[in-house]
């Protein structure tokens, strides 16, 4: 006999079936013993009679986890004794035959919950178990549908799908490599590439103008709520003969067709906003803005010369959040300053207006009846409403009133998971000041093409260059970045000498690049979806590590498989490598 799923049952009321699975519970009902079987397609109940010599010995030696046989006749359960929350909860299994394939000892922890409740480090260190649980078995299905639905929406519009190598060398993508020594080449080092940015252009060079790939990237770098330690995973895309404006509309429908067919949310405006990066620093206080609800910031800097208040003064820009209507108490006023510090600013200012039109609150004192008047007409602060003030630094009232924002459209029930707010954030400066290191860097992409070209490069002063770049964002988080690029030799070669690099530097770095690009390159351009990031988007999952199967922890470990590890002295030896005395020292002590 065919094993079946539980959920096929539902379909063979009065024949026999044959299923196998995980032993999900198991009830002793006196003259009957019923079992919980559970398999990857849902949960079934089998009824034993206990009656039955072999039943009821197999039941003293059945448990929890146990990998059974189940040989039985679908039948409809008894009017009244059904169970609505499962989808076989109409029938169940009389049982004919039962066989333990496999045992189970006793698990460290439930695997009927959500798993929320339970340690991530022991959630990790027994993954193989964690998984059993429906939310992270339903988490992968959906990670499976989503990866289908992109592959066939690129084949059905046109793309390539290629493989790029994992073995190349380091590039300036902005964070530390993971390198690999070479036994053949002793003294030299592969890199696992942060992107395949490199080769999709070379693709281009070679006549493949569309293409695709879901791209393992491999970046060194600190992990977050909305990024995986290590490794992940991107919808790498590339396309010939485009413009910026010409990307945005071919990649839209990816999105909203996403939407519609694999989940119930509903996209806020198509086509999506296009927000130019100052403005959404300026407007939302940061570059991945969650356009479902308002409480944009206003410009305050008219307080410091029309109030008396010193910190107003001494700060560099003044900006604020205005609520209508506003019923916060005092309490939770408090709780915003504190964020605000935590966040590195000084704290909150704030000011309620009252219904008579006049000011309450700390600062009331040092605000003149002209700027009540300007708060009112400008700044839309009727009576009724409460105003929040962050006064610093350019960055640091925009950090801290991007997170005082978010919270509130948290503390107010206004992010609707319901709804996707996709944006488009472009006109990205092709470079920032590096204060640490007192020099120009690129900002984001170094191979994205300068608006204006070369012209601008040699003409402007660099912080006013802008790029063809842009990101991808929704909901506040950022999906992909993405850029129109430079596949100009001579302006490639003048934008890194900008950043700091020598002509010879560029040349022996990107021969391969240059090189390409002098044999006919078409204007290319693209981006690259996390698929992480997406999943977290559909799913309303805060924490990416839910999103693998197998992740590292929250300090980049995989638990489970004591990685990273030493390694042994003949595989030092077979590439060169010794460790110098304080790495000796750290692995003496165990560190």
């Amino acid at each position: 006999m065919k094993r079946i799923y539980t959920i096929e049952t539902v379909k063979k009321v009065g024949e026999e079936v044959m299923l196998e699975g995980w032993v999900q519970r198991i009830r002793d009902h006196g003259k009957l013993l019923f079992v919980d079987l559970r398999d990857w397609k849902g949960i079934v109940q089998v009824v034993m009679d206990s009656e039955n010599p072999e039943f009821r010995e197999i039941s003293k030696s059945l448990g929890n986890e146990y990998v059974i046989k189940v040989e039985g006749k679908v039948v409809k359960r008894q009017t009244g004794l059904e169970n609505p929350k499962i989808l076989s909860g109409e029938i169940e299994i009389e049982a004919k035959n039962i066989q333990i394939l496999s045992e189970s000892k006793t698990l460290p922890f439930s695997v009927d919950t959500n798993g929320h409740e339970i340690e991530e480090q022991i959630r990790l260190k027994y993954r193989f178990l964690d998984i059993r649980r429906p939310r992270m078995q339903e988490m992968l299905a959906f990670r499976n549908e989503l990866i289908y639905f992109v592959r066939t929406w690129y084949k059905k519009h046109g793309f390539v799908e290629i493989e790029t190598p994992l073995l190349t060398v380091t590039s300036p993508e902005g964070a530390r490599d993971f390198i690999v020594p070479s036994r053949v080449h002793r003294g030299k080092f592969y890199v696992l590439p942060q992107a395949p940015q490199q080769f999709k252009q070379l693709l281009m060079v070679g006549g493949i103008e569309k293409y695709f790939q879901i791209a393992p990237c491999f970046r060194d770098e600190d992990p977050r709520a909305d990024r995986h330690a290590g490794a992940f995973y991107q919808i790498d895309t590339e396309m010939s003969f485009i413009t910026q404006e010409d990307l945005f509309n071919e990649m839209e429908p990816l999105f909203k067709e996403m939407i519609e067919q694999l989940t119930d949310k509903k996209i806020m405006q198509y086509p999506f906003p296009r927000i130019p990066y100052k403005v959404a620093l300026e407007e939302y206080g940061s570059d991945k803005p969650d356009l479902r609800f308002g409480l944009k910031l206003q410009n305050l800097d008219f307080l410091k010369d029309m109030t008396s208040f010193t910190v107003f003064e001494k700060a560099d820009r003044i900006k604020g959040i205005v609520l209508q209507n506003a019923t916060l108490s005092r309490k939770q006023i408090d709780e915003l300053g504190a964020m605000a510090i935590q966040a590195g600013g000084k704290g909150l200012a704030w000011m309620r207006r009252k219904e008579d039109g006049q000011l309450d609150g700390p600062i009331a004192k040092f605000i003149p009846d002209v700027v009540i008047l300007k708060l009112e007409e400008e700044h839309d602060m009727k009576p009724g409403s409460l105003l929040l003030i962050s006064a610093d630094t350019h960055e640091v009232v925009n950090k801290v009133l991007n997170i005082i924002r978010l919270y509130l459209g948290d503390m107010l029930s206004i992010r609707d998971k319901n709804i996707v707010a996709f944006a488009w954030i472009t006109d990205f400066p092709m470079y920032e000041w590096n204060e640490k290191d007192n020099k120009l860097d690129f900002m984001h992409n170094p191979f994205s093409m300068p608006q204006g070209g070369y012209e601008a490069l040699m003409s402007k002063d660099s912080l006013d260059i802008l790029a063809y770049q842009y990101d991808i964002v929704a909901n506040g988080l950022e999906l992909s970045s993405g850029a129109i690029r430079n596949h100009e030799p001579e302006t490639m070669i003048k934008a890194f000498e900008i950043a700091g690099y020598t002509r010879e530097e560029v040349i022996s770095k990107f021969h391969h690049m240059i090189d390409a690009f002098s044999y006919g390159a078409p204007p290319h351009g693209g981006f690259a979806p996390g698929v992480d990031r997406l999943v977290m988007l559909l799913r309303d999952e805060p924490n990416i590590r839910e999103i693998y199967a197998f992740p590292l922890s929250s300090d980049a470990k995989d638990i489970m498989m004591n990685a990273p590890s030493e390694i042994s002295q003949k595989q030092l030896e077979d590439v060169g490598l010794t460790f110098d005395e304080k790495t000796k020292k750290l692995l003496a002590k165990g560190k």
